[in-house]
């Protein structure tokens, strides 16, 4: 699997979560809001951003876990199965594809206007959908080149636009007038309530920078940090904005335009501040549609690395180090959108799934926690679980309710999609377990032999964290590990020990029971209450092992008065006699981190004890 590389900030975060809100929810949909909830949308727009904060945090929380190109798509599958992950992987893409080209359609409306005001030229439907095309072909290009570069376009963009709109916010709050503010709840709660499902879609673009996590530095504080500054930051500006242009525009006005915002700069900036907003506007639907081919081509991506989708979408450029198949057909799916599709009917559809999609990532959060795996480490934990999340999910319900039966008959139209290339392509070439399965093997208490997921989140732990394996952990990921049911004498132990080991360092079994009865008659090997570390010496050179032991029920040792649990059995030759302590100093260090024994001891399999080992934070040993 070829590796994307890690070259993405804190601000390269916050500018792809920033740029992917700041769109057509700001510079268009006020007007639409305006005409079914009066001033009150600003209470919408309140109501909505506090909406996205469950959905905030489970997806840092997620990420920080699981930092990997598909985002919410690699969520849901490791949680919920690749049914589950399927169809998030093509309504993930398909929403987030979608919305960038309805944002590439502004940019060219938008151009429309300019022109229009400039020099009074007026611009044919087709016109529109060739400059629109042409726009899409350069960010795809972009997206190509790199990584690197996009992301710069994207913070140097987005800079400019919060620069713009605080400019906005500054000399607009002296123009406001109260009496505009008069009736402003007027059309009810229930018309506020309506209009914040319309207008939540305007933050949904926050939480899509989860799909670049595998290409961010530092992705357990960047990712968290930047997607909490970009919701308060654009909140705030949202609100701002929002509440001077209710109160400098009339309202009647207000519904009548496509540009509320330019049109609220040109009551106190005069047609100068009209074209500033409307610059403003050009660059924002950059921002989102240039962030969203970056966030939704990694969903073709991460589909063909699990074996769900053909491998040439996981093809990475060896040139530019991005996933240029998965970009071109992103790319070709939004040209395609924006020549022959009724974008306004798809994007509806669009924010139904994504509402849907966000109610997976909160069921993921709940299913990761309750399935117990000792591998699941997010760095950020959403607070208040799983309250916070249940709220969310019946909350995002009832908004979907409001969307009306052609975007619900599509989604289900993605569900059986979904189903049918399961049966027909995946079935045959995927046996993964997901986390359900883990909760299912907890509940039954039936053994599964679910150990992949336990796996694969170890190593994307130890990639996440820089981990450098050495020497102590190698002989960790080969050795043996017993795990003992009931009470056992020493005696019984140290002969099941002996067997084992013997075959290992190709030694007489006999002799090294013996070393171990001696040993420990020469002084106990018991360094603190339940834990031992019973090591002796055999012949020949070179020779080096390590052997697990776990006995939930103890070991009797005759000199000691609590029985032993833990144990770490080492055996070695003589010339390896400086590493036999070095290694003794690695088992002290992992004795001594917090939760160690009690994870130690519910460890669901010997797998999961060999990755609690591996996983854990003690500093390794850089000496050959």
């Amino acid at each position: 699997m070829a590796d994307l590389k890690k070259q993405l900030g804190l601000v390269d975060v916050f500018a792809v979560a920033a740029g992917a809100m700041i769109s057509s929810g700001l510079f268009v949909l006020p007007a639409i809001a305006y005409a079914k909830a009066g001033p009150a949308v600003i209470l919408s727009y309140l109501l909505a951003s506090v909406l996205i904060i469950p959905s905030v945090l489970s997806k840092a929380e997620l990420a920080t876990a699981m930092p990997r190109a598909g985002g919410t798509y690699f969520f849901i599958e490791r949680s919920l199965g690749s049914i589950s992950g399927l169809f998030s992987g093509f309504a993930g893409w398909f929403s987030l594809a979608l919305k960038s080209a309805f944002a590439i359609v502004g940019i060219a409306i938008l151009v429309e206007v300019v022109l229009q005001m400039t020099f009074a030229w007026r611009l044919s439907e087709w016109h529109l959908k060739a400059i629109a095309a042409v726009c899409c072909l350069g960010f795809v290009g972009l997206n190509i080149v790199s990584v690197k570069h996009t992301s710069r376009f994207q913070v140097l963009l987005v800079g400019i636009l919060l620069v713009v709109l605080a400019v906005f916010v500054l000399f607009g709050f002296g123009a406001v007038e109260a009496v505009r503010y008069k009736g402003f709840l007027e059309k009810g709660w229930p018309a506020v309530l309506a209009t914040a499902g319309l207008v939540f879609i305007s933050f949904g673009g926050l939480t899509k920078v989860a799909s670049i996590a595998e290409e961010v530095k530092d992705p357990g504080k960047n990712l968290p940090s930047g997607m909490i500054l970009a919701w308060f930051v654009v909140t705030l500006f949202y609100l701002g904005v929002i509440t001077i242009t209710v109160g400098v525009v009339d309202g009647q006005e207000l519904t009548a335009g496509y540009m509320p915002i330019s049109l609220a700069a040109s009551k106190f900036m005069g047609p100068a501040g009209f074209a500033i907003l409307a610059l403003a506007a050009i660059a924002a639907f950059v921002t989102t549609a240039n962030g969203g081919i970056l966030a939704a081509s990694r969903s073709p991506m991460a589909m063909s690395r699990d074996r769900l989708l053909p491998p040439l979408l996981a093809r990475v450029s060896g040139r530019f180090k991005t996933p240029h198949i998965s970009i071109l057909l992103t790319g070709g799916f939004m040209i395609a959108a924006i020549v022959l599709l009724d974008i306004e009917v798809l994007v509806k559809t669009a924010s139904t799934l994504m509402i849907i999609l966000f109610i997976l990532v909160n069921v993921s959060v709940i299913i990761m926690r309750e399935s117990r795996i000792q591998s699941y480490r997010p760095k950020f934990k959403s607070p208040l679980y799983p309250y916070i999340h249940i709220f969310a999910i019946v909350a995002y319900v009832a908004l979907i309710v409001d969307m009306g039966a052609v975007p619900l008959l599509i989604t289900a139209g993605f569900v059986g999609l979904s189903a049918a290339w399961f049966a027909l392509y995946v079935s045959r070439r995927v046996s993964r377990a997901s986390a359900v399965m883990h909760i299912v093997e907890r509940v039954t208490d039936r053994e599964l032999k679910t150990v992949t997921l336990e796996n694969e989140l170890r190593d994307i732990l130890i990639e996440r964290d820089e981990i450098i394996e050495d020497r102590f952990d190698k002989l960790i990921r080969n050795c043996t590990i017993l795990d003992m049911p009931g009470k056992q004498s020493d005696e019984k132990i140290f002969r099941r020990v002996s067997a084992v080991l013997a075959k290992r360092l190709q030694t007489n079994e006999y002799v090294l029971f013996e070393k171990f009865l001696h040993r420990e008659a020469e002084g106990g090997t018991i360094v603190q209450p339940g834990f031992a570390i019973p090591h002796v010496v055999v012949e020949g050179e070179k020779k080096f092992d390590i052997l697990l032991v776990r006995a939930r029920g103890g070991i009797s040792f005759s000199h000691a008065k609590e029985p032993v649990k833990i144990m770490f059995v080492l055996a070695g030759s003589k010339d390896e006699r400086n590493y036999h302590l070095r290694a003794l100093m690695a088992i002290a260090q992992i004795a001594q981190e917090k939760h160690f024994e009690q994870r130690w001891l519910t460890a669901r399999d010997t797998e999961t004890i060999r990755n609690l080992i591996l996983l854990s934070t003690r500093k390794r040993d850089t000496n050959p």
